[in-house]
């Protein structure tokens, strides 16, 4: 008796129906190498660029002008802070040699032009860098005036472009003994509204470091070079045991280092609040 079970792997006979279309494709994101829109779609097949979403180049517009325009007003507020610091030096340099010349005319205080973002202050056996960053930078969440209410409440103040204060000893450039260490004495945070952040060794006399009253001023900049001056005289340089100086190399004494190794003692930055390790004696 023939069976009366229909067969399961029988082709459906044709119909004169338009046929269903399948629908289309669309390749796995994660196999998609073109470009991708703001939805994480894709919007051209590996090779074949089109043109980027609008609200892409939205985007991009309001990055430019709120970031880029902040950034670019911090940067002149930051070289017109930087064109003030070395004029204030250089003022405070001439008083100092009318004070010294006097009692000894072989100690000088010299100011050094080296280029729009570096001028140095020689004193004595001492060096001090002044330098302008190129960049304008932020900091972590929780660093420095990152927390405080004024800078929270808006977002532009959360930039900044930096001046700082090397110290280094003076013999140490003029014999260019390239393995002599300098020591960030301190560095100046300016931001867009000209409001500034001073941190640095304790020997410089820090503001309560509140950003909201602290304004830039001729007086607030003198300040800051004359206790950079005052941590660099007040710290000797300390020569190394003579164990660790028994032996010397051939570079060592082609490039003048012969000279004792000496370090600066006694830095130490006024915003640590935990122990933090120790380079050549100094705290950071």
């Amino acid at each position: 008796m023939p069976s009366t079970k229909s067969p399961t792997n029988l082709i459906p006979p044709a119909s004169d129906a338009e046929p269903t279309p399948l629908p289309e494709v669309v390749p796995a994101l994660e196999s998609h190498s073109g470009a991708m829109a703001t939805n994480q779609a894709p919007t051209a097949a590996p090779g074949s660029p089109v043109e980027a979403p609008a609200d892409r180049l939205d985007q991009i517009f309001e990055g430019l002008k709120q970031k880029s325009i902040a950034k670019q007003a911090i940067f002149r507020n930051t070289g017109a802070a930087f064109d003030l610091l070395r004029k204030v030096s250089q003022e405070l340099v001439v008083e100092l040699s009318r004070k010294l010349s006097p009692v000894d005319s072989s100690v000088l205080v010299e100011y050094r032009p080296v280029s729009d973002m570096e001028f140095h202050i020689k004193f004595s056996g001492d060096l001090l860098v002044f330098v302008m960053h190129s960049n304008i930078v932020t900091f972590p969440d929780d660093y420095g005036p990152m927390p405080s209410k004024y800078v929270e409440q808006d977002f532009r103040r959360r930039f900044f472009g930096h001046i700082m204060a090397y110290n280094f000893m003076a013999d140490s450039i003029k014999y260019q003994r390239l393995n002599d260490p300098g020591y960030l004495v301190g560095r100046l945070l300016i931001n867009i509204e000209n409001h500034y952040f001073l941190e640095g060794v304790q020997q410089l006399e820090l503001p309560d470091n509140d950003m909201a009253d602290n304004f830039l001023t001729p007086d607030m900049l003198r300040l800051f070079v004359e206790s950079a001056m005052i941590a660099a005289v007040n710290n000797d340089l300390i020569a190394p045991p003579m164990q660790d100086i028994q032996k010397i190399t051939v570079k060592q004494k082609l490039e003048n280092q012969q000279v004792s190794r000496g370090s600066k003692v006694g830095f130490s930055f006024s915003s640590e609040q935990k122990p933090q390790p120790s380079i050549d004696g100094l705290v950071y």
